[in-house]
């Protein structure tokens, strides 16, 4: 089965916009889309999940933690029950607008700090799975972190996730900005092309760490999101040919 190519998007909020939806929507397979706690609105919810049903992409669930100006970017002290009905209130509510536009929920994909604390701290970790266990969907996670020791241990399903546009350290955990930079969009299809094939990625140390590529994402605020996009799809398109 062909690597899927996921975004996050509809990160736009009230007059505010964040990223192009419109023009890559049509360029992926899976879309995540936030719920409101770090990015976008009622409105922006609904509007994202119409342009994902005209595209035929699946919607996951982008749930982050209470902290919108922040992006999300940033960490919190929360507690298991706390952090589980957060999660279930941003679920539920893009689930509505899903229901309303006749599809189902396809996944849940924490967002910014909240991915990176499921991976190293349990009580997160079991939080997702509270949440997921719920709706009864995988979560994509990363190799090398409690997403793929906690979730399967739960029965929830797990989705190993490689990252376009994002740098990887010598631990092997990403390096989260609140800003992305643009990339090389052509060495951005090089390095999916690497973790798809050998399961490998260079770290900004220069070590190769051990990745999965069931899917791979394309952050839409990232400046060139389209390209990187583009040449992501038609690299993923020539392996599976």
């Amino acid at each position: 089965m062909a690597t899927l190519l996921n975004c996050d998007m509809g990160e736009s909020y009230g007059l505010y916009r964040l990223g192009d939806d419109a023009a890559l929507m049509p360029l992926i397979d899976v879309a995540n889309v936030a719920c409101g706690f770090h990015a976008s609105d009622f409105n922006h919810m609904r509007a994202t999940v119409r342009l994902a049903r005209e595209h035929g992409v699946a919607v996951g669930a982008h749930p982050s933690l209470p902290d919108r100006q922040g992006f999300g970017r940033r960490e919190m002290a929360m507690k298991r029950e706390e952090l589980a009905n957060c999660l279930i209130y941003q679920i539920g509510a893009l689930k509505g607008f899903l229901e309303a536009e006749g599809m189902v929920l396809n996944h849940i994909k924490p967002h910014g700090s909240l991915f990176g604390m499921a991976g190293r701290l349990e009580h997160v970790a079991h939080a997702v799975c509270d949440a997921a266990a719920i709706f009864r969907v995988p979560v994509f996670g990363m190799l090398g972190t409690l997403h793929e020791t906690i979730y399967p241990e739960r029965g929830i399903p797990f989705l190993a996730e490689y990252y376009a546009d994002l740098e990887y350290d010598d631990d092997g955990k990403l390096i989260i900005t609140q800003v992305h930079d643009a990339v090389d969009a052509s060495e951005a299809a090089r390095r999916c092309v690497r973790a798809i094939k050998e399961g490998l990625t260079q770290t900004v140390g220069g070590r190769d760490v051990r990745v999965g590529a069931e899917t791979i994402c394309v952050h839409s605020d990232t400046p060139n999101a389209m390209e990187i996009a583009g040449a992501v799809r038609g690299a993923i398109r020539q392996l599976a040919a």
